[in-house]
């Protein structure tokens, strides 16, 4: 869903957040970061990125009297992508508004980082992007080091695992007048009376629309395809390449998905249909996402998930072969005097 290869964090402001239910207060740092190091600029990028490569819902924000300039997130989100200059004094502006709405006791106090994101990729697409992350757990480390011919040890006490980001959220400079796209992560809230990030602080709804399903179910149903079956069956690699073809058909030639329909048009197989069923609910629960099983079709998404969806015989660095059609037309053989693979291609007439 999001990758973070082509981006660079141009800016960064880093304050303290604490809870004032607790009597703890917070403190706003006087300027932002631009992080010339680059080895620290790509520890960051891992730190606040790489946890969103796995998610897979994109929300957006909202408002109870529909008016998104009174989402105080998107408002102060919609300044700084209208004039960067505003980039440090909103991120203050952040920090002072999370301190004010994360006001239940089980809060835990914490630094927040506002960074300001170039080409960060989106379901295809790069955009800039503010992203707020929030670091509310600390770890111990030791550190090992040369010292007189020798070793020694010291520790950090209140260090952050770069591994293990506890919030953040992404939003992306795109479509802003339906709430622009937004990606969260919340590892640390596990009750509702604590999940304030979400739903209290961002104020966000499920993108729910049909661009977002037909994605959704044709990601799971090429994951399972390319990686999944292999597991189970020995398949082909042509039969792969028919199963994602029949897929595509599918996809273009109805208005409508129905997983039923589609599985026994596409798939029609008792055991490979069970097989895509349950990978699809592992799916769900491992990515805490659901993949509706009946919906219309997005043409959208499916020209978009067509550039995906290759159809490609790769033989080693001699031969590419595109399959488009009947794959009955191309069989495999092993040939025992040259001792190697081969295909048979069969066709009427060369153009």
């Amino acid at each position: 869903m999001v990758s973070f290869f082509e981006s660079n964090l141009a800016e960064l402001s880093v304050h303290h957040v604490g809870n004032k239910t607790n009597e703890e207060y917070y403190s706003l740092a006087d300027s932002s970061m631009h992080i010339d190091d680059e080895m620290l600029n790509q520890l960051l990028k891992q730190y606040f990125l790489s946890p969103f490569q796995k998610v897979n819902e994109v929300y957006r924000f909202t408002q109870h009297n529909n008016d998104l300039n009174s989402n105080e997130i998107y408002r102060l989100a919609s300044e700084v992508f209208a004039d960067g200059g505003l980039f440090h004094e909103n991120s203050k502006n952040i920090a002072t508004y999370l301190f004010e709405v994360a006001d239940h006791p089980k809060v835990k106090g914490g630094e927040l980082y506002v960074g300001y994101f170039e080409n960060v990729q989106i379901e295809g697409d790069l955009h800039d992007a503010i992203g707020i992350f929030r670091s509310e757990s600390k770890e111990s480390y030791i550190k090992v080091y040369p010292e007189n011919g020798g070793f020694n040890i010291s520790y950090e006490q209140q260090g952050i695992n770069i591994n293990k980001l506890d919030k953040g959220c992404l939003i992306f400079k795109t479509e802003a007048e339906e709430g622009y796209k937004v990606v969260v992560v919340d590892n640390t809230s596990r009750t509702s009376e604590a999940a304030y990030w979400k739903d209290q602080f961002l104020m966000l709804k499920v993108r729910n629309d049909n661009f977002n399903k037909t994605q959704n179910v044709m990601d799971v149903y090429k994951n399972f395809v390319t990686e999944k079956l292999d597991q189970e069956f020995d398949v082909e690699k042509t039969d792969k390449i028919d199963l994602l073809n029949r897929s595509m058909k599918y996809f273009k030639e109805k208005e409508t998905f129905d997983i039923d329909e589609f599985a026994n048009e596409v798939i029609a197989n008792e055991e490979g249909i069970e097989l895509f069923k349950n990978y699809k609910q592992s799916y769900e629960e491992e990515f805490d996402t659901q993949i509706a099983d009946t919906f219309d079709i997005s043409d959208a998404a499916v020209k978009k998930q067509a550039k995906d969806y290759k159809s490609i015989l790769k033989l080693d660095k001699n031969f590419h072969v595109y399959i488009h059609g009947n794959k009955d037309m191309i069989e495999k053989e092993y040939d025992a005097e040259k001792g190697m693979n081969c295909y048979k291609l069969y066709f009427k007439e060369e153009q």
